[in-house]
């Protein structure tokens, strides 16, 4: 969606609440534009107000309306605004132009007491289908769904395109939203609509309908529609153009399922947004182990069966068992990856969305039902209906897969094994989805719901042809992380902030962790928050404002025995090179405990550090004999070795750690110092190269090393820098 860069300087002028920039702004905006003379009507009647007001306050009139009619202003400014911003980038887009005028041109009376009439009419007309007489029953029952089925879809784009809405037609929408009267599928459809034309442009009118209509419906579908639609839609920056924002936001949070909802959703979010990346380990990893172990090969053809009875079954009898269990491991690797709520089918599925149903914006949205004009001749008259019946039905597939499904199946059904076929059409096997069956009283739960529209969703903004017209709240990180909200930051969603953020750090995704428990206020004093972020701290780069061991020494302010905020701070000490109380926090630990060898390796690098290296190979002395074989001791004695100059036991230790099958880069690296250090150039040059050469350091260089985080050490042994270019251009 191409944005005005004009009109929106004019709306973050609004949000800066400056009013008089912003009128002078809009107008200069709308006198170089002849075709919007319509709106220059409206911005003159508002000026008029405006200056009345600041006429008052000029004269020294003591006005105590006077926050609550700039705000006013301000609110009908951003509306004229917006709409005008609307209808400029539908003018300026051939394709939005279409949607905008198509419903309007089909459909003169789009009163809402007109729309409510057709939408119920529909659901009557269905309920009397079962009066008609049974011969022309089928034929009444296509005409009524193909007739409604165009009403949604001009519906559709009907909300799509329609500029802010009033008070008075939010609430028109919010009662068809929750009237029993109208079908469900309906209501769920209008939701999309409404959540994407109020992502285009922020309507706080149309956001009310979406928080109104979660917090008071009792259809769990429409629901969770409504949830990921204002979720999606909440715009922090609009906070002190509409305070009430505030308030229904704060409202929501203060019931525990709802705030247990917003977690799962956020949760949810991230799996979802890593459909790609899972379809590319189930694309390499997951499905060629499954295929080797079926009986069934792919070929240009479609599908074959493969013979039982074959050469290498009697050459090599335990293959097939072997090839079996990993295709049992694989297909349970599927199932856990869909039940922890990654995505599987997105790339099964993407090449489908090509088909001329999805041509249809609406489509993308609409919920599945078999009663579709577009599938209802398929559903009805195919072979193979009970395969396509209980393989829609048990399956994690989101409605915009189920159409795909049921549309290509014709196809689909060329490429199955013939008795294979057969046997589930006999009921003697029933098909089973790769990602596992899935319980229709799971199906039935708000998680799961929610989680395939979703999918639904995250289909759409990446494979609509059209995509770039809509505003993807999958590509803005302010509306898919929306735990780091300044409008979650001050209620009882702050329960969750910890959750959040260890779930975001176990994927990796640690700046969103921290910009989520960088929005907590009242959870900065409990101890899981102050861990966390200790912990999160020791992730990130240096350079950072924040200190992990601030957070660690806050947490153990708040628990003094613990181990675990002890055992943090030192690390965290010792990250920050302040080694003398990171050793006094080890010998702390050891008191707790004193056979912990990590505590020990720890104290004793430590020690290394402040030229306490005699006590550091007391220590090391002691656990490398009772523990001959631990190569993490060897290595931090090898070390200390080569810091006390005990170059020829230091080389003992490391050919033991390099004798290994596959030894660890960095005892190559560290051998490398050592033989550097004692004066053996050419050993030195050849175990650095090995270093450079090993899984993962291809592309490295020891240049940032030798002259910048190793230097001082490198100096310390009385080698310069002339010697230290000398071996990066042998190592060149």
């Amino acid at each position: 969606m191409q944005k005005n860069e004009i009109l929106s300087h004019i709306i973050d002028l609004i949000d800066e609440r400056r009013l008089g920039r912003a009128v002078n702004a809009l107008e200069n905006y709308l006198l170089s534009h002849p075709n919007l003379k319509s709106d220059m009507g409206n911005l003159m009647e508002l000026q008029n107000d405006f200056q009345l007001m600041t006429d008052y306050w000029q004269r020294g009139f003591d006005d105590p309306e006077r926050e609550h009619v700039y705000s006013q202003l301000l609110r009908r400014l951003y509306v004229l605004t917006t709409n005008v911003m609307t209808r400029e980038s539908m003018a300026n887009s051939r394709f939005m132009s279409s949607v905008h005028s198509r419903p309007r041109l089909i459909r003169k009376d789009w009163t809402m007491s007109n729309v409510r009439h057709q939408l119920e009419d529909f659901v009557s007309s269905v309920a009397l289908l079962d009066l008609e007489p049974e011969d022309s029953r089928h034929e009444q029952r296509e005409k009524i769904y193909q007739e409604h089925q165009l009403l949604m879809h001009d519906l559709f784009d009907y909300i799509l395109t329609s500029r802010l809405w009033k008070e008075a037609l939010a609430e028109a929408f919010t009662d068809i939203l929750l009237s029993p009267t109208i079908d469900t599928n309906d209501q769920q459809l209008i939701v999309s609509a409404i959540m994407l034309s109020a992502l285009n442009a922020f309507g706080f009118n149309k956001f009310s309908v979406l928080m109104n209509v979660y917090m008071k419906t009792t259809d769990p579908y429409v629901r969770q529609r409504a949830l990921v639609g204002w979720v999606f839609c909440l715009d922090g920056s609009k906070a002190k153009l509409y305070p009430e924002m505030a308030e229904m936001v704060n409202q929501v949070c203060e019931d525990e399922t709802r705030r247990n909802e917003l977690t799962e959703l956020q949760m949810q979010l991230y799996y979802c947004m890593d459909a790609e990346q899972d379809q590319k380990k189930i694309h390499d990893e997951i499905m060629p182990e499954i295929l080797k172990g079926s009986n069934i090969k792919v070929t240009r053809h479609g599908l074959e069966e493969v013979d039982d009875d074959t050469l290498e079954d009697i050459l090599h009898p335990d293959t097939a068992e072997r090839n079996m269990e990993r295709m049992e491991e694989s297909m349970k690797q599927m199932a856990s990856m869909q039940k922890e709520g990654s995505d599987i089918y997105f790339g099964g599925f993407a090449q489908m969305k090509r088909m001329p149903f999805f041509n249809d914006l609406s489509n993308w949205f609409v919920p599945f039902y078999t009663q579709h004009p577009a599938i209802n001749y398929i559903w009805e008259n195919t072979k193979g209906k009970k395969f396509l019946q209980i393989i829609t039905q048990i399956g994690a597939f989101c409605d915009s897969d189920k159409y795909s499904f049921v549309l290509a199946f014709e196809q689909v059904l060329k490429q199955f094994p013939a008795k294979m076929l057969k046997m589930v059409e006999d009921g003697e096997a029933s098909p089973l989805p790769l990602g596992g069956k899935i319980e229709l009283e799971e199906q039935k739960q708000p998680a799961f719901i929610r989680r395939m529209y979703l999918q639904n969703l995250y289909r759409f903004y990446r494979l609509y042809p059209m995509r770039s017209e809509f505003a993807s709240p999958f590509d803005d990180r302010s509306k898919h992380l929306y735990f780091a909200n300044s409008l979650f930051g001050k209620n009882k969603l702050q329960e969750k902030m910890t959750e959040v953020a260890a779930f975001l750090m176990k994927h990796r995704k640690n700046d969103e962790a921290l910009s989520v428990l960088s929005n907590c206020e009242l959870a900065a004093k409990t101890f899981d928050y102050n861990m966390l972020m200790g912990n999160l701290l020791m992730r990130m780069p240096l350079d950072t404002e924040l200190s992990a061991s601030d957070y660690y020494r806050h947490a153990l302010d708040l628990r003094p025995d613990s181990e675990k905020a002890l055992s943090g701070y030192a690390r965290a000490l010792f990250r920050y090179h302040r080694y003398e109380a990171a050793l006094t926090s080890y010998e702390k630990l050891l008191k707790l405990k004193p056979e912990h060898t990590g505590y020990m390796l720890n104290a004793s690098i430590c020690m290394t550090n402040l030229e306490r290296n005699e006590e550091a190979l007391k220590l090391l002395y002691k656990l490398d004999y009772e523990q001959p074989d631990n190569h993490k001791v060897k290595r931090v004695l090898a070390w200390v070795l080569t810091m006390s100059e005990r170059y020829e036991q230091a080389s003992k230790a490391y050919q033991q750690l390099l004798s290994v099958e596959k030894p660890e880069p960095v005892d190559m690296l560290n051998y490398g110092y050592c033989l550097w250090f004692h004066g053996d150039i050419v050993e030195a040059i050849v175990h650095f190269k090995q270093f450079l050469l090993s899984n993962g350091n291809e592309d490295y260089s020891l240049e940032s090393d030798f002259m910048g985080t190793e230097h001082g050490l490198i100096t310390a042994h009385n080698i310069s820098d002339t010697e230290i270019n000398l071996m990066l251009d042998a190592l060149a």
